[in-house]
């Protein structure tokens, strides 16, 4: 087409009541101009021809794909078969009907925009030209899923760096994070479900279960006595790292059911498993990263930011599985290193700041186990009277042998004194509260989360262990190979 017809299809206008598609429609009253309007002869605010073909060009490029002009090999092989009705027919809408059908706009715009963007990418060396140019009418058009490549390859170069270069204060990991977890709770699944879940009272997530194997009898025992210290996370000088802890950060790794909990610990047959049951007492905000790979964005493909936030859904969709990976012991110490710095992010940098991550089970199917950041992991202090012993036994002897009776006492010594006439004075213990020195988590300052039901408490005789496996076979063969001799003159 000439050089001066193209000019005056790129000079038209078009207002904003020529437009369907609720977004451009809205784009164009509120960055256009008062024009008379090319295809409605309306004086309203319209925008030039060209500044859609650009619109269109870039939304196209962003979110569509040019189909195939010939059948794939099954497709050819369909056509091959004299028994197959199959007839082969080009995917997609023709470059003008999907221009159509995009914007919401007469097929007569989608013609004039079609016309400027083909003679755009008009080929003029006949030796690139392949048959068709992008945007020519005899072009078929389909929308195209979001590609999370260069989300992919911007998490493996954090964890390159997270385990070979800057461990600590990471500039470039924490703006990778950053772009990852950011604003996540403003997204949903794609039936509607938070990827942030609200936990604490009067939520559905209301407590926690906890477990520990015991080999042996006393330190059982000492566990019943106590179990807000015992089963409770660890003092910071006994944590040891775990998937989403570094050693000396003390976190609360629990589970929504006894069961989970009790599959978690990996107990060897014989031993024994004290569980327990933790009550939320305030307000939490978890990740839950069972929900991610349902996460949903939605939008205009005339919106410039829709591409990116779909690529990072997509990417999203994969990160739970790769926080929570079954890692062999061997590879933990490195494997680890991301996910603790994930952890250490979400709970201290990230916009929302979170108290916890919810994660599919490896040990129980159907479980989820939580992680209570350090934060929002303080378990509150039994409330025992001042001079008060605690004991616990395992059962007892009868005259039909040894019975496994579980049974913790607590003995209270009254304390006396004389008053100012010399009478003597019982005190309340129940106003004389308990404290123990070597309990210095008593004395920080962050707020208790969680209190331990002392009702719930139970202890697990370890009988026998299940393993799910899957069975691969193994095939063997055996064949004989000839060798060629060469006679020597």
């Amino acid at each position: 087409m000439h050089r001066d017809d193209i000019a005056r299809l790129n000079a038209k206008r078009i207002c904003h009541e020529c437009i369907g598609e609720e977004y451009l429609s809205n784009e164009v009253s509120v960055t256009g101009e008062a024009a008379k309007c090319s295809y409605c002869d309306q004086t309203m605010v319209a925008w030039s021809l060209g500044q859609l073909a650009k619109r269109v060009e870039i939304a196209f490029d962003h979110h569509f794909t040019r189909t195939s002009v010939e059948p794939d090999y099954l497709q050819r092989h369909m056509m091959a078969d004299r028994e197959s009705s199959y007839e082969w027919f080009r995917e997609g809408d023709t470059t003008v009907e999907a221009f159509e059908g995009a914007a919401e706009v007469a097929s007569e715009v989608a013609k004039d925009v079609q016309v400027i963007l083909e003679d755009k990418h008009a080929c003029y060396d006949p030796s690139e030209w392949d048959g068709e140019t992008e945007f020519s009418a005899e072009c078929h058009y389909e929308e195209k899923g979001a590609t999370d490549e260069a989300w992919q390859e911007d998490w493996r170069n954090f964890e390159q760096c997270i385990q070979k270069e800057a461990r600590f204060f990471s500039r470039s990991a924490a703006v990778h994070l950053a772009e990852v977890f950011g604003h996540i709770d403003s997204l949903k699944t794609s039936n509607n479900q938070p990827l942030v879940v609200d936990a604490g009272p009067y939520f559905d997530l209301n407590c926690l279960y906890r477990a520990r194997v015991f080999q042996s009898e006393d330190p059982l025992l000492k566990a019943l006595c106590r179990p807000d210290q015992e089963l409770g996370p660890p003092p910071a000088r006994l944590a040891t790292a775990g998937r989403m802890n570094a050693q000396g950060i003390s976190v609360f790794y629990g589970a929504t059911s006894m069961q989970s909990a009790i599959a978690e610990v990996r107990p060897p047959v014989g031993s024994r498993v004290v569980v327990a049951r933790f009550n939320i007492q305030r307000p939490l905000r978890l990740l839950d990263l069972t929900a991610l790979e349902y996460a949903h964005d939605t939008g205009s493909i005339f919106d410039l930011t829709l591409k990116d936030r779909l690529e990072r859904v997509a990417f999203l969709r994969s990160v739970g599985k790769r926080m929570t990976r079954a890692v062999m012991p061997d590879d933990q110490a490195l494997d680890y290193l991301a996910t603790q710095a994930i952890a250490d992010f979400l709970a201290t940098e990230n916009e929302p700041a979170l108290d916890g991550i919810i994660f599919q089970s490896a040990q129980a199917k159907e479980g989820r186990n939580v992680v209570l950041f350090h934060k929002a992991s303080k378990v509150e202090a039994m409330s025992i009277p001042q001079n008060t012993e605690i004991s616990a036994s395992a059962g007892h002897h009868s005259d039909e042998g040894y019975e496994v009776d579980y049974s913790v006492w607590e003995t209270v010594t009254k304390a006396i004194k004389d008053d100012a006439l010399g009478h003597r004075q019982h005190l309340d213990p129940d106003n004389l509260l308990w404290f123990d020195p070597a309990d210095v988590r008593s004395l920080e300052p962050r707020e208790a989360t969680l209190s331990v039901d002392l009702g719930s408490v139970e202890v697990h005789s370890v009988d026998w262990v299940q393993v799910h496996c899957t069975a691969f076979s193994v095939s063997r063969h055996r064949y004989e190979q000839s060798t060629s001799k060469v006679n020597d003159f």
